[in-house]
């Protein structure tokens, strides 16, 4: 699944080692704020810390995020994290969104002679 937003706070990492193999571990999250008319706050995590280096997020930075949602039970409460495998920055234009919306127009209004059924 994918989500995209723009980055409004970076939590503090965690890290431990795990008590079944005696190997370290590192988790980092993020919340994101969507776009949307009515913007919703996601808590998504990146684990390991290789992921967390190979996908730095900034704050107010835009991105699309790419993650896998999963539950898991303890002591009778269920518990779901977003766990993100990949995180990629939004190419930042220039120009406003006004300009691309006027040239999709100008071109859409121009006749080639194809008639389409849309």
């Amino acid at each position: 699944m994918e989500i995209v937003g723009k980055i409004v706070q970076v939590l503090p990492a965690q890290e431990g080692v795990s008590k079944s193999t005696g190997n370290p571990w590192k988790i980092q999250s993020y919340i994101l704020e969507t776009l949307e008319q009515y913007p919703r706050k996601v808590c998504f995590e990146i684990f390991g810390e290789d992921r967390i280096k190979n996908n730095p997020c900034e704050i107010d930075q835009i991105v699309t995020v790419s993650f896998d949602i999963e539950s898991r039970e303890f002591n009778g409460r269920w518990y779901t994290s977003i766990r993100a495998w990949r995180v990629q920055p939004q190419a930042q234009s220039a120009e406003p969104m006004t300009g691309n919306v006027q040239t999709f127009d100008a071109a859409a209004s121009q006749d080639d002679g194809t008639d389409l059924p849309f």
